[in-house]
């Protein structure tokens, strides 16, 4: 089953406030919570919604990317599929360790330049992970003319 993921970037002030803002909002404490990144995985609405305080060079507030989270690695496939189908940019990470979770993932770029991330989370881990190059790479594309980071 798929649920949709957002992935909101906040700043290190506003971070606390932001907790309890979107706790507030979904009436429910998030499902993870550690320095600086909290996550719920919500029902209604089906989400995986995201706060983190991320200081990767160029990246500002706001919404940093959406994305789709599949329980099965053929879901994940067939979305991988679908992307190919729309000729839209795509970056295979594969086998990963990141946001506090083992996962199998995958990027891609609207036409509009909107970062979409599809994946499936495997498991927990205690330590945040790290991106790829090519991830941190995708992260500092501004518009859909600059396309060329994957």
């Amino acid at each position: 089953m798929k649920r949709l993921h957002i992935h909101v970037n906040t700043s290190e002030k506003s971070f606390g406030e932001s907790v309890e803002f979107y706790s507030t909002l979904f009436n429910s404490s998030p499902s993870k919570e550690r320095d600086q990144y909290a996550k719920w995985m919500l029902d209604d609405p089906r989400m995986n919604f995201v706060v983190e305080v991320l200081e990767i060079q160029g990246d500002a507030p706001g919404i940093h990317h959406i994305g789709i989270q599949v329980d099965e690695s053929d879901e994940l496939d067939q979305i991988k599929e679908a992307l190919k189908a729309s000729k839209a940019p795509l970056l295979e990470v594969g086998n990963t360790n990141c946001c506090y979770a083992e996962s199998e993932k995958n990027w891609t770029l609207d036409p509009s330049g909107v970062k979409w991330e599809t994946f499936r989370s495997i498991g927990d881990l205690e330590d945040y992970g790290s991106k790829t190059t090519e991830e941190l790479e995708l992260y500092n594309v501004k518009s859909s003319i600059a396309k060329s980071a994957l």
